[in-house]
């Protein structure tokens, strides 16, 4: 799984087999690390300008007879929790792995919580909930250190974990017979900001002024969240960084799919399935029901046509239905490039330009072949393929969402565009740049352990990034004194985007044309 893979080199590169970013030594103080939630009293860590609680349970532990079930409360817990390490990762696959070493496990529905220094119950801070990514199938919360948006935006941060592969979204329908067939790991995410409304507070954060965010995977289940009736009312803005919502499985495909795996799991007996499944090791169910493409790989992933998920997000934006609260919402440059380049270091080379296209777009690899042609990128073929699937599968439907979402709300949209941005350096043997390519913006946000440092004009960006993002958070518009001002997206006028590069930001209005996106909508079953 390219996805997956260019994740894991991101963020574990350099990494070991230890921990997040080690934390400065914390200051000797004892009240501030102690916070009462509903569930029972927690101790963080006080660090010098913010506070961090990691791991702290906000539903029961899915297993036994509540594996395969949406989210429970959690139990009550006597005493002080120690919340300074991170909780149990969820099941996933390890041997492609951005968080290197650290346990799994399927007690994992916990999250962590960052508060700028100060933040105190009367504080009444905005807050930020990240939702992470890697394909459904991989990542967890522990992996962003968010102490920049904490200490320099002056915002509460929760991360979230929850349940991936086929833990998270088996859609069998033996195991819910009522029609609410899989997104566990959907539900996970709304127990979860449940837990923010009716905790954040004591943190220091004030629940009615939640934004949800989230990258790849995680964009796409903000998408989800814009739309399931549950998440209605949790929120009251949005942040999609490189989501392709367009990448979600009907229910149909979702049950031939299950279908098929819990057969292969050796469940058979019909009357018995459900029993089965919950009775089997964990190891038997870490491979995932593979349900819809993605370029060359394929996803697992929520579950349209079902009862927490009634509609497809795409639809649903066409047609001016999703929550109405502002959004921001971007993609970067060069999404794909990071996979080709994978792709060709794993394998010794690319296979030929046609082959490449016909395996990724089927019978409309000579439009495409016609539209990109080698020679234009120099006679690089990977460049000129990464530069086709960053456009159809991440450029054009951002586009797509964004358009459709002006009919909600207020959007700002964005576009990351430093093409010298750090990757990880055995990238640097593929025979073109990765440039400004997916998920290479985290680093600007997030202190992500590992990853290559910022250069004094990358740190600039990242000071800009943050003070954007944190104000969005604050008040639903980008709008920084000092900062050049940030357009409103309109799908009727110029459809301005904020350049993030660094040296100077700038506004573009040639964003579709750019990656041809008039030529994209023209496709069958247009990406």
């Amino acid at each position: 799984m390219g996805l997956l893979v260019g994740m894991a080199m991101l963020v574990g590169c350099g990494q070991g087999a230890t921990q997040r970013h080690p934390m400065p030594a914390p200051v000797p103080q004892s009240e501030p690390a102690v916070v009462q939630t509903a569930g029972g009293a927690v101790r963080g860590v006080v660090a010098p300008g913010y506070r961090v609680f990691d791991g702290i349970p906000y539903a029961a532990a899915p297993v036994g007879p509540l594996r395969f079930q949406p989210p429970t409360p959690v139990a009550s817990w006597p005493g002080v929790r120690d919340a300074t390490k991170p909780g149990l990762r969820c099941i996933q696959d390890t041997n492609v792995d951005p968080d290197y070493g650290r346990p799994t496990g399927e007690d994992c529905l916990n999250l962590n919580v960052w508060t700028p220094d100060g933040a105190s119950p009367s504080s009444r801070k905005p807050v930020m909930v990240w939702i992470h990514g890697g394909g459904f199938l991989n990542g967890s919360a522990d992996i962003y250190d968010a102490r920049w948006m904490a200490t320099q935006g002056d915002i509460v941060v929760v991360t979230v974990n929850y349940r991936l592969g086929t833990l998270g979204f088996l859609a069998h329908p033996a195991l819910t017979p009522d029609g609410d067939i899989g997104n566990y790991g959907l539900a996970d995410q709304q127990a979860a900001l449940r837990w923010v409304r009716d905790n954040i507070a004591e943190f220091g954060g004030d629940p009615t002024k939640v934004t949800i965010a989230g990258e790849s995977a995680g964009a796409m289940s903000v998408c989800d969240h814009l739309v399931a009736p549950e998440s209605a009312g949790l929120f009251r803005a949005a942040i999609l960084q490189s989501g392709p919502c367009q990448a979600q499985a009907d229910r149909a495909t979702a049950q031939q799919v299950s279908t098929d795996y819990v057969t292969g799991a050796g469940c058979t007996d019909v009357a018995a399935i459900a029993d089965c499944l919950r009775s089997l090791p964990v190891t038997k169910l870490q491979d995932a029901p593979l349900y819809v493409g993605f370029g060359p790989d394929k996803l697992t992933g929520p579950v349209t046509g079902t009862d927490r998920l009634p509609t497809d997000p795409m639809t649903s934006f066409a047609l001016g239905r999703a929550s109405k609260v502002p959004v921001l919402i971007g993609s970067n440059g060069d999404e794909f490039a990071m996979f080709a380049a994978i792709q060709f270091l794993k394998d010794r080379g690319l296979p030929p330009y046609p082959t490449l296209l016909s395996d990724t777009f089927g019978p409309d690899a000579p439009a495409v072949a016609a539209h990109y042609p080698p020679y234009v990128f120099g006679g690089n073929e990977g460049q000129a393929y990464a530069a086709a699937v960053t456009d159809s599968i991440f450029a054009c439907p951002t586009d797509k969402i964004a358009s459709g979402l002006t009919h909600t709300g207020p959007v700002y949209a964005y576009e990351f565009n430093d093409r010298t941005a750090p990757a990880p350096d055995p990238l640097k043997a593929a025979p073109f740049p990765v440039g400004a390519s997916h998920s290479l913006e985290l680093r600007y946000l997030f202190d992500v352990g590992g990853a290559p440092p910022l250069n004094p004009a990358q740190r600039e960006l990242s000071d800009q990034m943050v003070a954007y993002w944190s104000q969005f958070v604050k008040d639903g518009k980008p709008e920084v004194s000092g900062l050049p001002d940030w357009p409103q997206f309109s799908a009727d006028g110029a459809r301005a985007r904020m350049s993030l590069q660094t040296g100077q930001l700038t506004i573009s209005d040639d964003f579709s044309a750019r990656h041809n996106c008039p030529f994209w909508a023209t496709l069958k079953g247009a990406r």
